[in-house]
């Protein structure tokens, strides 16, 4: 049986997206507070991107993939977890080309 999923999501007083928290069993997971870049300096993250944690869900299925448990079904969530990741790293080079990158800038 999943355990049920908490999320607590805030934005600034502009609607931008500054942080929160998501948990269930086995993980809290402590978002990005607000952008990276303020008056043109960058500064170091606080807190998780979605990016990251694709990337642990990819590694936890293609680690049962290695194993005897492999399957279409991990193969399919695979698939749409790569595909995620590959346009959410289109949208950060998009971003950077643009220059806005960091910020909350469209």
């Amino acid at each position: 049986m999943r355990s049920p999923i908490v999320e607590k999501h805030r934005s600034d007083a502009n609607d931008n997206p500054t942080g929160g928290v998501t948990s269930g069993r086995g993980f809290i997971i402590d978002w990005q507070d607000g952008p990276l870049a303020v008056d043109g300096v960058r500064r170091e993250p606080n807190g998780a991107f979605v990016e990251d944690v694709i990337a642990a869900a990819i590694g936890r299925i293609a680690f049962y993939e290695d194993s005897r448990f492999a399957s279409d079904y991990n193969k399919r969530a695979l698939t749409g977890l790569k595909d995620a990741a590959s346009a959410l790293d289109q949208r950060t080079k998009d971003r950077e080309a643009r220059g806005v990158e960091g910020t909350h800038q469209e």
